[in-house]
């Protein structure tokens, strides 16, 4: 289980999180759902050990990980698909799908992972040759995402995946999360603005709002919830 426990990350004055509790048990999708500039990428960045936090903890497994290295947490498990995708765009397909296995020793077990992701994401191997910045956006979310699964990780960390993506590639890609999780029981913490869209896929919700975490509860609750249904499912 992932967990954080008062969670506090400052940029300077400004106070971005502000003493956040939140749990993801193994094998579940959790989604943390708030607006723009609530604090949702800064919590995964913290957990992935790009930022360092201000105070609180974050434990996996039992194991405080606040503040490690972040190769040392995709090491353990833990890898994150970012917002924006942030793909190598001078890099092919498949380059691309090889950098997410950097700290891996295992050539055929690399192989294998590669054939997986391919048989989830068939249009990257139909372009396994193409250089990334090449593809369209939703094919470089697609990317971005195998990448991240390449590092063969127990905790999928994903940022904003309907970011910027065409409707239809955004629902493909959304049946793919949840298909993820069913075929593989990997665990899955997604941050995402179309709150509609996260809560339809996720057993259990966090909205954050300002820094601080204001409800959370079951996801299709959530969804019910009047003020969330006014706030942010446009209603």
């Amino acid at each position: 289980m992932l967990e954080i426990k008062d969670l506090q990350i400052h940029y300077g004055s400004i106070k971005a999180i502000r003493g956040i509790n939140l749990k993801v048990p193994d094998g579940s999708i959790v989604t943390l759902i708030g607006s723009n500039g609530a604090g949702k990428t800064s919590t995964l960045r913290a957990i992935s050990g790009i930022i360092k936090t201000a105070g609180g903890s974050i434990t996996y497994n039992g194991e405080n990980i606040t503040n490690l290295h972040p190769e040392k947490i995709v090491k353990m498990g833990i890898c994150q698909s970012p917002e924006g995708r942030l793909i190598f765009s001078n890099l092919t397909v498949e380059e691309n799908l090889l950098m997410g296995a950097y700290t891996r020793k295992d050539k055929e077990g690399v192989k294998d992972d590669l054939e997986f992701v391919f048989s989830f994401f068939p249009r990257l191997k139909e372009r396994i040759k193409q250089l990334g910045g090449t593809l369209s956006g939703g094919e470089q979310q697609m990317l971005a995402i195998s990448r991240a699964l390449m590092s063969k990780p127990k905790v999928l960390l994903l940022d904003e995946p309907s970011l910027g993506i065409a409707p239809l590639l955004v629902k493909t890609i959304f049946e793919k999360i949840v298909a993820l999780n069913h075929s593989t029981g990997i665990t899955i913490l997604l941050v995402e603005q179309n709150a509609n869209l996260a809560l339809s896929v996720a057993n259990y919700g966090y909205v954050l709002e300002t820094g601080e975490i204001i409800l959370e509860g079951k996801a299709d609750e959530l969804a019910k919830n009047e003020e969330v249904r006014k706030a942010y499912l446009g209603e």
